[in-house]
């Protein structure tokens, strides 16, 4: 089997057989399937990305419209990376699935594949995750009903999914202050000999709203929008390297404000910055009737590169930018490179791929503590832990997978969740209950949520060096009833606290506490770790079933719990 098969199924869940025998199927579900004809595709004979948009908004609306039982329109796409093109005569499926639903809005999976009948060979074109919003009726807003996940895969996308919608909540915010951080350090624009100018690559259009634009709520199809967005950055592309472009990678974008039949649609792009294999292009749609002014729309930004015969990045020309405007557009597109290299470094590499310790700056922190949050979620959704021993109540799994061994703790405490959470969440007191604990500093709270710790461990040998660690320690309070209280750990390196003689520095790739309420007195507490050579030492008697000082360990954590579970009771609610 190609790689491709591989990925394409590693986001496909295995067949789950139900009681009754049959094989279970999200009730959300929709798949499409369309063959591609030229009348789909460019002059390369490749399927226009305007067209696959299409059939992806359509597909997910339909999934969203079966879970919620009335119209939804599209409010937000996240990032979509395209991995391969579609050909003429190829067939392209699309499966959408709501993974969450929250109070109006629902997240919507979309997974495209690629089906080459005469091979019979299929392989993942992207896969994408879009917000939809449940439209008001008659009898008010609608309470979209909750998903009640049945598989692993949709437990997993369950729990992701509010980890995802927070940072679609903070992205436009966090993107500007990075953005106006960044280009504060970028100095003047370098002029580059024989640069195109960026006047040369704008692009305007119009369009007229007609009834076959429209969806079946007579407002004007979000998959014919980004479609036209395509068309004119596809233009503006084509400007710049008189090639025909293959876009790569359009990042997160909103819907301002709907459109409706009647509507002209006017559409701009302009190259922004140009890099040695990839440009970035800029595209906004506005509206307006008669002689109102106009609204905006959406606005994106578009990757392209040109790729040679033997499907390799070529180099680009460089670009001259406008005075004023078009050179914040060009700085700016500088510092969203970076800010895209660093989601795509860290959210997009699988498990196995992501390296232990990944440098911090502010410029990646939420793409840091995304990350640390799924990951430590990912581990809490595996359902074959294998249970190694038991000591009063403590119990210990392990989990190999992957050729990495994963293992967690597990125990009840008679204290609040809530409780249990703060006592659990400041590292400076770990080591009053874990005697792997030997010193552990607060080097910077970043924010509310996320803080960076310097922690120091004693040596396993006799004579040997300890170990420390620079962590980043994300926190999460519950979504909602059916998510945990989340502390997620792992290693970051940060310039001024470099490794030094005293000790080994060692690296921790994923580990934390998942807390979940099982009563208003009772809590359950899993703490997650998995393991890596710095880790492995100190637990590995206990995987042996030569010792159990796993059992000690968290036995005094239930002590510690015990005996502050009344020192948070006098704060007020806001200290919590």
């Amino acid at each position: 089997m190609s790689s491709e098969e591989k990925d394409s199924e590693s986001v496909l869940d295995p067949l789950l057989i139900q009681e009754t025998g049959e094989v279970y199927r999200n009730p959300s579900e929709v798949q499409m399937s369309q063959i591609v004809l030229p009348c789909h595709a460019n002059h390369c004979g490749e399927l226009s990305v305007g067209q696959l948009l299409k059939w992806m908004d359509s597909t997910a609306c339909l999934s969203a419209e079966r879970h919620a039982g009335c119209s939804c329109i599209t409010a937000s796409v996240d990032d979509i990376h395209f991995e391969h093109t579609i050909g003429v005569g190829q067939v392209v499926s699309i499966i959408a699935k709501v993974n969450r639903a929250f109070t109006s809005s629902m997240e919507v999976g979309i997974l495209v594949t690629c089906e080459d009948l005469y091979s019979s060979r299929q392989w993942k074109v992207c896969h994408a995750f879009a917000t939809f919003v449940a439209r008001r009726t008659e009898a008010g807003k609608v309470q979209l009903k909750q998903v009640v996940p049945h598989t692993q895969m949709e437990q997993m996308e369950y729990s992701l999914a509010a980890e995802r919608r927070r940072m679609r909540l903070i992205h436009a915010e966090i993107i500007t202050d990075l953005l106006s951080s960044s280009t504060a350090q970028l100095g003047e624009c370098q002029a580059y000999q024989d640069a195109v100018p960026a006047e040369r690559t704008r692009v305007e259009s119009v369009e007229l709203v007609l009834p076959p634009h429209a969806n079946h709520q007579v407002s004007t199809f979000g998959g014919q929008i980004m479609a036209w967005m395509e068309n004119v950055a596809t233009i503006a592309a084509c400007r710049l390297c008189n090639a025909h472009p293959t876009l790569r990678t359009i990042d997160m974008f909103h819907f301002r404000g709907p459109s409706h039949i009647g509507d002209r649609l006017v559409l701009k792009a302009i190259v922004n910055n140009a890099f040695k294999h990839s440009m970035e292009v800029g595209v906004c749609a506005e509206a307006y009737q008669g002689g109102e002014p106009l609204r905006h729309i959406n606005s994106a930004f578009m990757t392209f590169e040109v790729l040679d015969s033997d499907g390799k990045p070529r180099t680009l020309p460089r670009i001259r930018p406008e005075p004023v405007d078009g050179k914040r557009r060009y700085q700016e597109a500088i510092a969203r490179k970076k800010i895209r290299l660093d989601r795509k470094y860290i959210i997009s590499c699988k498990q196995t791929e992501v390296p232990l310790s990944v440098p911090w700056d502010p410029s990646n922190q939420m793409y840091l503590s995304y990350n640390n949050v799924s990951a430590l979620k990912l581990m809490d959704t595996r359902n074959n832990w294998v249970l190694t021993s038991e000591k009063n109540k403590v119990r210990l799994y392990t989990l190999e997978e992957n050729h990495r061994l994963c293992f967690k703790v597990e125990m009840n405490v008679s204290v609040p969740a809530e409780q249990t959470f703060h006592l659990l969440s400041d590292l400076r007191r770990r080591k009053e209950w874990d005697q792997h604990y030997e010193e552990c500093e607060e080097i910077t709270e970043v924010d509310e949520e996320d803080t960076l710790y310097r922690v120091a461990t004693p040596s396993v040998s006799k004579g040997g060096k300890g170990k420390d660690f620079i962590l980043l320690a994300s926190r999460r309070k519950p979504c909602d009833s059916r998510d945990p209280y989340l502390i997620a750990l792992r290693s970051v390196t940060l310039p001024t606290h470099p490794p030094t003689e005293d000790y080994t520095r060692g690296e921790v790739l994923c580990a934390g506490f998942t807390i979940w309420e099982e009563s208003s007195t009772v809590t359950k507490i899993t703490y997650y770790n998995q393991a890596t050579p710095g880790v492995i030492p100190y637990i590995s008697t206990d995987i042996a079933g030569l010792s159990s000082s796993f059992y000690s360990a968290f036995s005094a954590c239930s002590l510690f719990l015990e005996a502050n579970k009344d020192s948070l009771a006098a704060l007020p609610p806001t200290a919590l």
